[in-house]
């Protein structure tokens, strides 16, 4: 049994059931858009967000492994799906991305204008979906994580035009842009199986802080260990996202430093030989580490928000998710 397989053991059952509740709700009689729906549930990955959402309703609801959960995790479940799918089609035109997971993207294959539409309508299906279901509290939660990815989407492309992001810039664009969606994977679980709202909010929380990890473990993989994934390392350098890393190294360095490396960020972020200078210089500074050690703080918290249930499989399935996240080498 594989690592994931394990990690999916206490909610195989909701796992099975979800894949095909989610295909359903992305059914159509419009031919190009199913054309273009197939493709995309061709390439899902590991479907990882469903995860979190299943193990933290688990955590809440009282049933054993062999009780299926009820509808309203099926439902919690495939409005995140909808709305993280239609979050990677709407980046890949922002991004001008051609590829996604090793496939043409929506906006490769079928241009632009298609691929925003196609957004559009999977954020249309999730909203439609909660509606007919009355899981108004569930549409509150995932409506607070696309608000959330918006603000902070438009929040680093001004900062990115003046590179001057502290690092509580950092973590206020992080925290909306990535963490929101894990954070509202876990409010969701929770909300599905009847938490009190204390506990959403708790379990919010608990995803937020898993996503902060993950988002400074893609800058540290960015800078560092991009040759073990297929992607190219300094993405991010030539993009010119102020990573926590490079913003450490900046706030260390001196005056005379950090305007030079302003500089090359800044005017010559598509010169191969300057964004291997700027990536040299932040692995051999102190960002890397200082960086490794805000992540295993935050690992920590989010641990300890999960103390508080009593031991059981779903409990350890649900750390070793985060473990599993948080380890990945792409």
């Amino acid at each position: 049994m594989s690592r994931i397989d394990s990690i999916q053991a206490p909610v195989a059952q909701d796992m099975a059931q979800f894949r095909v509740h989610f295909r359903e709700s992305m059914r159509t009689d419009v031919k190009l858009l199913d054309l273009i729906l197939r493709h995309i549930l061709r390439r899902n990955g590991k479907q990882m967000r469903p995860l979190f959402v299943f193990l933290t309703a688990r955590l809440h609801a009282g049933v054993g492994p062999e009780e299926a959960l009820g509808r309203r995790s099926q439902v919690a479940a495939s409005l995140i799906e909808l709305l993280h799918t239609a979050t990677l089609v709407h980046d890949d035109v922002v991004d001008d991305s051609d590829m996604r997971r090793g496939f043409f993207s929506v906006k490769a294959l079928w241009r632009e204008k298609a691929a925003v539409l196609v957004g559009d309508y999977l954020l249309s299906r999730g909203l439609l979906m909660a509606v007919e279901d009355d899981t108004y509290d569930l549409l509150k939660i995932t409506s607070r994580a696309v608000r959330e990815i918006s603000e902070g989407e438009l929040l680093q492309i001004e900062k990115a035009r003046r590179l001057d992001i502290t690092e509580e810039v950092y973590f206020d664009i992080i925290r909306r842009k990535t963490a929101s969606l894990i954070a509202a994977c876990c409010a969701c679980g929770s909300a599905s199986a009847g938490a009190d709202e204390r506990e959403v909010e708790r379990m919010w929380r608990f995803g937020e802080l898993v996503g902060l990890a993950f988002q400074i473990q893609d800058d540290l993989l960015d800078l560092g260990e991009g040759e073990r994934t297929g992607k190219p390392t300094g993405v991010d350098i030539k993009e010119r996202k102020m990573t926590l890393p490079l913003i450490h190294t900046l706030e260390q360095a001196t005056a005379s430093e950090r305007r030079r490396l302003i500089r090359l960020v800044r005017w010559r972020s598509n010169d191969p030989a300057a964004v291997g200078e700027v990536m040299r210089t932040v692995l051999e500074g102190p960002g890397m580490d200082y960086a490794r050690g805000k992540m295993a703080a935050l690992l920590e918290e989010a641990m300890a928000e999960l103390d508080g249930f009593a031991p059981s499989a779903t409990r350890e399935a649900l750390r070793d998710l985060v473990a599993y996240s948080i380890e990945r080498r792409k």
